[in-house]
């Protein structure tokens, strides 16, 4: 019975180290990232002990909010020019920004049979509304826009439009209805690997500016041991697996 009793008290021990050194870490995420984030902070937890707490939205306002004094400590952002100006601002920790993750941009409609291949749909004639984040503060609105600009397309849909603040609230016009399309993120619509329901066209990456996702420790994290560690965690293979089930590219 003694190995037993010695292995209860070596996990014991363990789960009790892992509680001591355990902090939390306040993180600001990128609307789009939701699902693979929700994952990620979980098996963060698991692992290491450390608990992220998750805000989402759209980059655009987190800056704001940042600049404005929120107290994130880390934020994983929608395009690679947020993170880069607020280090440049000195709100971010120096050093500390990397990409981790490339956004896949998707004209889906909640319908099967909708949405064509080759996004073909976007040329018939229709009154049906197109669901698409602000371009102003959601970079995949940003490359929506800088898509139908390519196709000689955004003059006669823009009419159509219904702007959501984010990408989450692009997709959830389309995924209730309000809009017959939308221009959303490829992980709101992927689930291990395929189109969940509907149908889909996968934006080709060259009609729009590549959507880098960066992440950066801010000025609030500097000291923070969770912040570091889930900055790391994030270029580990268990997170970068679960990142790439959800269609984004590395």
């Amino acid at each position: 019975m003694r190995q037993p009793s010695r292995l209860l008290l070596a996990a014991a021990l363990c789960v009790a180290s892992l509680a001591a050194g355990a902090a939390e870490v306040q993180v600001a995420v990128a609307a789009n990232f939701s699902a693979p984030m929700r994952r990620i902070a979980a098996d963060f937890e698991a692992d290491t002990g450390h608990k992220a707490l998750l805000s989402f939205g759209s980059t655009g306002a987190f800056y704001a909010q940042v600049r404005n004094g929120a107290p994130f400590q880390l934020l994983l952002s929608a395009d690679d020019e947020t993170p880069a100006r607020l280090e440049k601002e000195g709100a971010a920790v120096a050093g500390t920004r990397f990409t981790y993750a490339v956004g896949r941009l998707v004209l889906w409609s909640a319908q099967p049979g909708v949405v064509d291949d080759k996004g073909e749909v976007l040329r018939k004639p229709g009154d049906g509304r197109i669901a698409i984040a602000n371009p102003k503060l959601a970079p995949y609105g940003a490359a929506a826009i800088e898509a139908l600009t390519a196709l000689g397309l955004l003059q006669a849909l823009q009419p159509r439009f219904v702007q959501g603040e984010n990408i989450a609230q692009a997709f959830q016009f389309a995924a209730s209805g309000n809009a017959q399309l939308g221009f959303v993120a490829l992980s709101q619509v992927m689930v291990d690997g395929r189109i969940a329901r509907g149908s889909a066209w996968l934006v080709p990456a060259n009609l729009h500016s590549p959507i880098r996702q960066d992440a950066i420790v801010l000025a609030p994290g500097k000291d923070s041991a969770a912040a570091t560690a889930l900055a790391a965690y994030l270029k580990g293979e268990k997170a970068r697996a679960v990142i790439r089930s959800f269609g984004y590219e590395l």
